[in-house]
């Protein structure tokens, strides 16, 4: 069984399964999860999306917010077994038995420290996963020192320190993907900064 959300209302209660990709979730009849009993709830209220490292929550400007374990939202929050999403009145608790099984300590799984030039070639690493036909190969050295207007020598540097911090393997054939994994899955990387890039 894969990922689904239990949806809590008054003394409504349902199991939602995450097949697709993308979930809408609000007041209107047309969404996938359709809170049309809650009054709080906006039209389109938040999105989930599944992308390589897992699910993530984001709030689409809702009048009333989106939470995620009682603290409220701004951009995109990666969920995790048991976190607890509140839109308007509902309560939606996400569950992924396949996620629970290699759970890790939050000390092992937080981001590790970065410098910002680290960063920026991070998020140009990861932004080709967001493109919604299938979740494509990371950027290519070319592409990131392209978008960054540094060397693509800066580029690998950067890329190598970039493999220590995460603990990706020098041996690990696909070394970008696993990279880029990890930095979504471990939260280094928001969505929201990569669709920052996508418009400039």
């Amino acid at each position: 069984m894969g990922a689904q959300v239990e949806v809590m209302f008054g003394v409504q209660s349902w199991r939602f399964p995450l097949q697709a990709d993308r979930i809408t979730v609000g007041k209107a009849a047309e969404n996938d999860i359709s809170l049309t009993d809650d009054p709080t709830a906006s039209h389109l209220h938040a999105i989930l999306e599944r992308f390589p490292a897992g699910w993530c929550v984001t709030d689409l400007g809702s009048s009333n917010g989106t939470s995620v374990n009682g603290e409220r939202i701004w951009s995109s929050r990666r969920l995790r077994p048991g976190d607890e999403i509140r839109v308007g009145q509902t309560r939606l608790i996400f569950r992924d038995p396949l996620a629970a099984l290699g759970t890790q300590t939050e000390a092992e799984d937080a981001p590790p420290s970065l410098t910002g030039r680290e960063r920026d070639v991070l998020v140009a690493l990861c932004r080709p996963l967001l493109d919604r036909d299938m979740f494509t190969e990371p950027a290519s050295t070319r592409t990131i020192a392209d978008e960054l207007i540094i060397t693509q020598a800066a580029v690998k540097q950067h890329l190598i320190n970039l493999y220590d911090k995460f603990g990706v393997p020098a041996t690990d054939s696909n070394r970008r993907a696993r990279l880029a994994n990890e930095a979504l899955r471990r939260g280094a990387v928001s969505l929201a900064e990569l669709r920052a890039g996508e418009s400039q």
